[in-house]
């Protein structure tokens, strides 16, 4: 099967192809960047796809990451996914960026928990817990740092995500240490695609996941009076 993925969600934008038959990642290109993925995505497709030697007829799905993230990023993958599954006449699933984060630790299926948390602003997180197997713990949320570090019941977590430096920094020093903190801008590409191969269309939609509403506030009556006179 292949597989193309697409992550706008955080601080890069990344897609790949992945080839399931050989398990291996046949192309694939990540630019670190806070802002500017809807310029710059689709030309790092045109290069992954040119570089895989396959077009879009031949990919067998598409998988993108749909959220926690940044509300204009993810929308970016999403516009893009959602077109190239609709132009190519095939199925896109979605990958939370959280379980993408967790994908490659959950693979060692090692002893300690794994905390995915992603920087909510405002001293707050997205964040997930689960177990060295994968096991649900605490399903995603979003929550203020200090409410994360009651996961600390678990013991000794893995810590991975690009806010894992925010919750180290502040974990109890009565409880035992993270065993290891993976700072990383977003989720390995690979694991987008490995974990959209493994998901079933019928119960992983691309559509954003969210967690909380768009930190935004709705124009005031004296700013709606000042665009009316502005426009009249």
């Amino acid at each position: 099967m292949l597989i193309l993925a697409i992550d706008t969600a955080l601080d890069h934008c990344a897609a790949g192809v992945l080839n399931t038959d050989s398990a291996e990642m046949i192309a694939q290109d990540t630019l670190p960047m806070k802002r500017g993925h809807a310029e710059a995505l689709m030309p790092l497709l045109a290069r992954v796809m040119q570089q895989s030697g396959v077009g879009f007829p031949d990919l067998d799905r598409i998988a993108v990451t749909t959220g926690p993230g940044s509300f204009t990023g993810l929308r970016v993958a999403l516009s893009a996914a959602r077109g190239i599954a609709l132009a190519a006449h095939k199925p896109v699933v979605g990958v939370t960026t959280l379980s993408a984060y967790a994908a490659p630790v959950v693979s060692e299926d090692r002893a300690h928990p794994v905390i995915s948390v992603i920087d909510a602003r405002h001293d707050h997180v997205y964040y997930q817990v689960v177990s060295g197997s994968g096991e649900e713990l605490i399903a995603p949320e979003v929550a203020a740092i200090d409410g994360v570090l009651a996961a600390a019941r678990f013991g000794a977590p893995h810590l991975v995500g690009n806010a894992a430096s925010q919750i180290a920094e502040r974990w109890p020093p009565s409880e035992p240490a993270p065993v290891a903190v993976d700072v990383q801008a977003g989720p390995d590409i690979m694991w987008v695609a490995w974990l959209g191969a493994a998901a079933d269309p019928a119960h992983a939609p691309a559509r954003p996941f969210y967690l909380r509403a768009p930190d935004v506030k709705p124009p005031s009556p004296a700013q709606l009076a000042r665009v009316k006179t502005a426009i009249s």
